[in-house]
């Protein structure tokens, strides 16, 4: 059988518009530092070249294989995660030890342990779908989601670790976890997040920032400023493609987490809904593909991809127009970033896969 197109196409559309974006975005920039004004473009069109093939060498792979090395594939993306806190194995960019750096390039072992303990969560609750619905049945899934997002933290990046987190608890509740365990989570959570803050006050100046930008302009508030002066001029149409003002030195490396930005001061309101409308048809074919998927390692893997890369999507959007604190979560599919694109276009490939299994209408 045949996957998806509609799906597929979705994909290829949100990334291709993004290698235009990428371009105009950060084409100012670049010629600025590295004398070559498509610098990132060449870089993702590279990434974006080898996600077309993985994505589609991936689409027919049978999806049953993840379920029969999960924990291989888990163990591996805990040892990756281990390495790259050890200095002279891992680098530090922006703040972060959470990059391999190969050359110029650089690998983010984070973006696979999202898509690897999807993987583990969905063998283990298919396999012991009836248990969970038992506080204790969901402890060994806790415990390994608790040390992979310490892992995560320690880079720190805050913004990966608590997409991993909402993930897997979301996976939970699908699954039928008990009403319990979500209100004691809630609470864990919520004094967690306080303990996260206090340990790490920079933490604290991005909530204060978000809360009024203008206190601090040329610090903690610059980022979210220059992000609202790139989207309000925008209107209905946008200025134009490549006629942005703010990528002018103005909003910082608008190619990466705010590249939605751009994207509304260029395109205006009508783009920035093209886009959303197509996370949208995202989430509605993978939602579809899950329901029609026959086995719940099947079900679980699908749901669970679509929603981390949807829940992605509504963090970064977040953040540009305002509505959260800067995380430094990228738009998937569209922002520059080879791991990210690299890993979202193969989990779509095992979504991809899985329509093969199942008949979709429209």
């Amino acid at each position: 059988m045949k996957f998806d197109k509609i799906l597929f196409l979705v994909v290829l559309l949100l990334s291709i518009f993004g290698l235009l974006m990428i371009y105009s975005s950060s084409s100012i920039w670049a010629m600025y530092k590295f004398g070559d004004s498509f610098h990132y473009l060449k870089y993702q069109s590279v990434f974006f070249i080898i996600g077309i093939f993985i994505m589609i060498i991936m689409s027919k792979i049978n999806y049953q294989i993840y379920y029969k090395y999960s924990n291989l594939i888990l163990f591996i993306s805990f040892i990756l995660l281990v390495l790259v806190l050890i200095p002279g194995i891992g680098s530090i960019r922006n703040g972060s030890r959470s990059w391999f750096g190969i050359g110029s390039f650089g690998i983010q072992p984070s973006e696979f342990c999202k898509i690897s303990l999807i993987i583990f969560t969905s063998k283990y609750l298919s396999k012991s779908n009836d248990y969970i619905k038992k506080f204790k049945g969901i402890i060994p899934i806790l415990i390994i989601l608790l040390v992979f997002f310490g892992l995560i933290m320690l880079q720190p990046d805050l913004g990966t670790a608590s997409i991993m987190f909402i993930s897997v608890i979301l996976i939970l509740f699908v699954a039928g976890a008990p009403k319990e365990f979500f209100i004691t989570g809630g609470i864990l959570a919520i004094i967690g997040v306080i303990g996260l803050i206090v340990i790490a006050p920079y933490r604290m100046d991005r909530i204060t920032s978000f809360m009024n930008p203008w206190k601090d302009p040329l610090g903690t508030g610059f980022q979210m400023i220059q992000s609202l002066y790139a989207i309000g001029p925008g209107g209905l149409l946008g200025n134009g493609y490549l006629n942005s003002i703010q990528k002018h030195f103005y909003l910082p490396e608008p190619q990466t987490d705010f590249i939605f930005s751009i994207i509304c001061e260029e395109f205006g309101v009508v783009g920035s809904f093209i886009v959303v409308g197509l996370f949208t048809i995202l989430l509605y074919r993978g939602i579809k593909i899950s329901n029609n998927t026959n086995d719940l390692f099947g079900k679980y893997l699908s749901f669970g991809i679509v929603f981390q890369l949807i829940f992605q999507a509504i963090m970064n959007l977040s953040v540009v127009v305002g509505l959260i604190p800067v995380t430094g979560v990228t738009l998937p599919f569209l922002s520059y970033g080879g791991s990210s694109l690299l890993i979202s276009m193969a989990s779509m490939g095992i979504v991809l896969n899985l329509s093969r299994k199942c008949k979709i209408s429209i």
